[in-house]
C-alpha cells in the first residue's frame, strides 16, 4: 500500500515544472506591452534626422499651365500661371527661375511698364505688382470686387503708370499710379471682357463675349459700342498704331480695323480652331497669333494676307499668349511654354 501511494505522487521533475511555466507565461504576456512602451518612447523622444538632400520638384511640372507672358529686364521673360506660379526665363539660354509669389490663385496675365515695374492679374480679383523687374511681388490690398465673380483675365499697360485690366462680370479696372490703386471704369454687368488694347492717346478698345466691342476716345469717360460682324466671343485684341488693329476669337474668328476700332471687318482663314491671342511683331512687321490645337496664324502689316499652321505635328497644345521678342523667335504660353522661329518649335522643360 505505501508503494501504491508513493506511485501516485508526482515525480520531482514534474512538480518543479509548474513554476517554470508560470515565469515563461509572464514574460510572453508582458512582451506586447514592452513593445508598445518602446514604440511610444521612440515616438515621443526619438527625433528623425534628415539624410541626404531634399528632393525639389522641377520648375516646370506637367500639370502646370501658363497664361501670361511679358518682356522683363535684361532679356528675361516673365511668365505667370496656375497656382500663382511666376517664372523668369532667360530668352537666350532658356534658363528658368521660379519667383516666390504672395498668392496661390492662378495668374492669368502679366505686363510691364518698364525694366523695373510690372503687374500681374488673376483669379479671385488678385492683382500683384513688382518694382524690381519681377524678382519680388506684392499683392494689392484694395481691389474693386463683385459679389458674383472676380477673375481678371488680361492687363495692358500704358504710359505714365496707366494700366487697364479686364475680367468677369464686366470688370474694367484702371490704375494711373503703377498699380498702387484701382477703380472701375464701368458698372458691373453679366459679361466677361476678355482683353483690352491701349492704341495711344486716350483711346481704349475692349473685346469680350458674344462679339461685343467697346471703344473710348477719352480714357473711359464715354464709350461707344460698334456693331461686330460676329456673335462668338472675342478673346484678344492688339494694335500696331493708333488706327490699325486686329481682334481674334473663338471658331477661328479674325477681325481687323483701320479706324481705331470704330468699324471692323472679318477675314476668312479657312479653319474653325479657337484663337486666343494676337500680337504685333514690330521687328518683323507682321501679325502673329496663337490658339487651340497648336494653331498659329500670321499676316503682313496690313492684315491682308493671312497664313496659318501647327507649331508641330505632334504637339496639339493650346496657347493663350504669344509674345514676339525683338531679334528672336516668338514665345507661346499655355499648356506648355516654347519658342517658334517660323520653322522649328522648341518647348521648355524637354
Amino acid at each position: 500500500m505505501p508503494d501504491q501511494i508513493a506511485s501516485l505522487s508526482p515525480p520531482p521533475a514534474a512538480a518543479a515544472s509548474k513554476p517554470a511555466r508560470s515565469a515563461a507565461s509572464y514574460v510572453v504576456s508582458a512582451l506586447p506591452w514592452a513593445i508598445i512602451g518602446g514604440l511610444l518612447w521612440a515616438g515621443l523622444f526619438v527625433k528623425p534626422q534628415p539624410v541626404g538632400a531634399t528632393l525639389q520638384p522641377p520648375v516646370l511640372e506637367r500639370r502646370d499651365h501658363y497664361y501670361g507672358l511679358a518682356v522683363g529686364p535684361e532679356g528675361r521673360l516673365l511668365a505667370v500661371g496656375s497656382g500663382g506660379k511666376i517664372l523668369r526665363i532667360d530668352s537666350a539660354s532658356g534658363r528658368i527661375d521660379r519667383v516666390p509669389a504672395p498668392t496661390t490663385q492662378t495668374l492669368q496675365d502679366v505686363a510691364t511698364w518698364d525694366a523695373g515695374r510690372a503687374v500681374a492679374v488673376g483669379n479671385d480679383g488678385v492683382i500683384l505688382v513688382s518694382g524690381d523687374g519681377g524678382a519680388s511681388w506684392q499683392q494689392v490690398a484694395e481691389v474693386p470686387r463683385s459679389e458674383v465673380a472676380n477673375k481678371l483675365t488680361r492687363v495692358e499697360t500704358g504710359a505714365d503708370g496707366l494700366a487697364v485690366a479686364t475680367g468677369e462680370m464686366g470688370a474694367l479696372l484702371i490704375t494711373r499710379d503703377y498699380g498702387a490703386t484701382w477703380s472701375r471704369l464701368r458698372d458691373e454687368e453679366d459679361l466677361a471682357w476678355n482683353d483690352v488694347a491701349l492704341p495711344g492717346g486716350a483711346r481704349i478698345v475692349v473685346v469680350g463675349e458674344f462679339g461685343r466691342i467697346l471703344v473710348s476716345d477719352d480714357g473711359g469717360s464715354h464709350w461707344t459700342e460698334p456693331p461686330a460682324p460676329v456673335g462668338s466671343s472675342l478673346m484678344a485684341v492688339a494694335f500696331r498704331d493708333a488706327t490699325h488693329g486686329v481682334a481674334v476669337g473663338l471658331e477661328g474668328v479674325v477681325l481687323q480695323t483701320r479706324d481705331g476700332g470704330h468699324t471692323w471687318t472679318a477675314a476668312e482663314l479657312g479653319f474653325h480652331d479657337h484663337l486666343f491671342d494676337i500680337a504685333w511683331d514690330a521687328a518683323q512687321q507682321r501679325w502673329v497669333g496663337a490658339g487651340a490645337l497648336g494653331r498659329w496664324i500670321a499676316a503682313d502689316a496690313q492684315a491682308a494676307q493671312w497664313q496659318s499652321g501647327r507649331l508641330h505635328e505632334r504637339d496639339l497644345s493650346w496657347h493663350t499668349r504669344v509674345l514676339p521678342v525683338a531679334g528672336g523667335p516668338a514665345w507661346f504660353a499655355g499648356a506648355n511654354i516654347g519658342r517658334w522661329d517660323g520653322q522649328a518649335w522648341n518647348t521648355l522643360g524637354n
